[in-house]
């Protein structure tokens, strides 16, 4: 499952939990079965495939996806096209969102239980690592109950810094 973590009224923290459906012999493996009439379409796996082939945990923007999909067949797709495949991707917990890089990854893990991701994000090679973020959601909901605050909405944790590749490319630069 993937979790959608939100806060509700009064800062309380919900859960949406999106159900997947086992990996099918051969198929695509941890594909989420999306709710009566509506449907993975063969340009919405398209998409999926594309963000499942980038090189472990980094995000693609939607013009990356667009030129890997142009590269794969006749004709280019219309932006809107991956727009509106990143949004259903979005919705049924196959890809999230990182606002800080404008781009997209595919959820690593969306055939196991629930989970509040934060990502780690490199700043130099843009590697992205999904971790449970449940620990921190949950004290940035008693942090907001405490200040009387109401969060608009989800809370993602999005933290930059380096990843261990990069530190140590640069630490053998410095050398």
């Amino acid at each position: 499952m993937c979790d959608v973590i939100t806060f509700g009224k009064g800062g309380d923290v919900t859960q949406d939990a999106h159900q997947i459906d086992p990996p099918s012999p051969g198929g695509d493996k941890g594909h989420k079965s999306p709710p009566p009439g509506r449907r993975l379409t063969p340009a919405r796996q398209r998409v999926l495939d594309v963000l499942r082939a980038a090189p472990q945990g980094h995000a693609l923007g939607a013009y990356d996806i667009l030129e890997r999909l142009a590269g794969q067949g006749p004709g280019r797709p219309a932006p809107m096209s991956v727009y509106r495949a990143l949004d259903f991707l979005m919705t049924e917990g196959l890809v999230h969102r990182l606002a800080s890089l404008n781009a997209f990854v595919a959820c690593p893990h969306p055939d196991t239980g629930p989970h509040a991701p934060q990502f780690l994000i490199c700043r130099s090679c843009r590697a992205v690592i999904e971790q449970d973020g449940a620990p921190v959601t949950h004290l940035l909901s008693a942090a907001a109950r405490a200040s009387d605050f109401l969060p608009d909405g989800r809370a993602v944790v999005e933290v930059d810094g380096l990843c261990a590749h990069c530190r140590a490319r640069e630490s053998d630069r410095e050398q």
